[in-house]
């Protein structure tokens, strides 16, 4: 298709990345921030369209909640009402597992937005005079745009944008593209800066000097703390962690207990539980109230962050970890043996060798938490190929605005069916 500055498009449905999909005589056209039942002006090239006008505006367009909507590339869909914008998080769960032919009880999506987003990362770059800027990655371009505060932001995030700002002047002499992690915690901002390398000991004492002046809770380069004013610290359950420099955490503190009450209600009398790709125990330390636990996960540093808050919390039962890379070497069907149920939070990339000693296993109970629809739908039609039911799945959506959705969807073998069925009966 050639470039037609004056198309005239009707918008059918939002595809899975938030853009309205029109069909053309020519196949589909993609155009951002177009809604459905929307009639819009658009230039189109190829498959690629740029909205001009809306013509014809859908009932559910309301106003964005952002000046820079449209440019800053962090938001994919603000102008659809709650409800359907709700709605269509749940569509793309629900299309995800039909082209898995996978059918089951998807429930209405968990609004987990709570206070707001606890985690960003500032991109910062220098242009040819020597200037920082950072910001977020503009829509649909490789160039950063500033970003002096963010809606979506919870308000211990509030200051993140002007102290990575400060952060990429003071290292602009390096030259180096950086990414600045932030992160709200109880103590204040936790600050990881990556991309710099090994710093000279006069940048690090500017640092140094710049966290003072920031009140920042740590300063860290690498993962490796350049100071610690204040001892950075997260509630999970009954237990109070510190993170590991740069490591990871579910972006909304409402999000993270959201995904820990789903998985929580469907552990009843198991009385021993597998938690797969751990991270630092949002469910471990939660589960360990009731039931003995065994955390795997591959980074050692928040493996150590669980366990010794694990060791500094009251009335939990045992947890026990292992370091472990479960991509190359999943727990095996004889070591699954030994657990009533497993939980499994993979990254986006899944968790497809796991879930295929899984499938091979007669655990009665699977949990799985993903943040991505098709990698999830994948490892579920794994184990339901294995002879597992998946019973039903809860989108969650803590990203709000943008084409993400977490899942938690729960897989039983007809065993524990037919036990948790005579239970009830009784």
């Amino acid at each position: 298709m050639t470039l037609d500055l004056n198309a005239r498009l009707k918008i059918e449905r939002l595809g899975a990345r938030g853009e309205g999909v029109a069909k053309t005589p020519h196949g589909l056209v993609f155009v951002p921030y177009a809604l459905t039942g929307e009639s819009v002006l658009a230039e189109v090239d190829g498959e690629r369209g740029k909205l001009v006008e809306v013509l014809a505006a859908s009932p559910d367009r309301i106003a964005p909640v952002c000046p820079l909507y449209g440019e800053c590339g962090g938001c994919a869909v603000q102008t659809l009402r709650a409800e359907t914008y709700l709605a269509w998080k749940r569509d793309l769960l629900v299309d995800a597992l039909r082209a898995a032919r996978l059918e089951t009880d998807v429930r209405p999506c968990v609004d987990a937005h709570g206070a707001g987003r606890r985690r960003a990362v500032f991109h910062a770059r220098v242009d040819a005079r020597g200037r920082a800027t950072s910001g977020f990655m503009r829509a649909r371009a490789h160039e950063i745009i500033a970003i002096e505060s963010c809606p979506l932001f919870a308000p211990g995030l509030l200051r993140a944008p002007a102290t990575a700002q400060a952060i990429a002047q003071t290292l602009a002499d390096l030259g180096k593209p950086l990414d600045i992690a932030a992160t709200a915690t109880g103590a204040g901002l936790d600050i990881d800066i990556r991309g710099a390398g090994k710093l000279e000991f006069d940048l690090t004492q500017k640092l140094i000097a710049l966290a003072a002046t920031y009140d920042l809770a740590r300063l860290s380069n690498h993962g490796v703390a350049l100071i610690e004013r204040r001892q950075p610290v997260l509630e999970l359950g009954r237990a109070t962690i510190t993170p590991p420099a740069g490591g990871f955490l579910q972006a909304t503190e409402q999000g993270e207990r959201a995904l820990a009450d789903l998985v929580g209600a469907e552990i009843g009398s198991e009385k021993r539980v597998a938690d797969l790709f751990a991270g630092v125990g949002t469910f471990a330390l939660r589960l360990a109230e009731r039931a003995e636990v065994h955390a795997v996960e591959q980074d050692q540093a928040a493996l150590t962050s669980l366990s010794k808050a694990a060791r500094g919390a009251s009335g939990l039962k045992r947890i026990t970890t292992e370091a472990r890379d479960l991509f190359k070497r999943p727990l095996l069907r004889a070591e699954l043996a030994n657990f009533d149920a497993v939980v499994f939070d993979p990254p986006r990339a899944g968790a497809e060798a796991q879930a295929r000693e899984l499938a091979a296993s007669d655990v009665p109970l699977v949990i799985g938490v993903s943040c991505n629809a098709q990698t999830f739908s994948r490892d579920a039609r794994i184990l339901v190929d294995g002879g597992y039911a998946l019973e039903h799945a809860t989108p969650v959506d803590q990203f709000r605005f943008s084409a993400h959705v977490e899942i938690v969807g729960v897989f039983c073998r007809a065993a524990r069916k037919k036990a948790k069925k005579g239970l009830l009966s009784r």
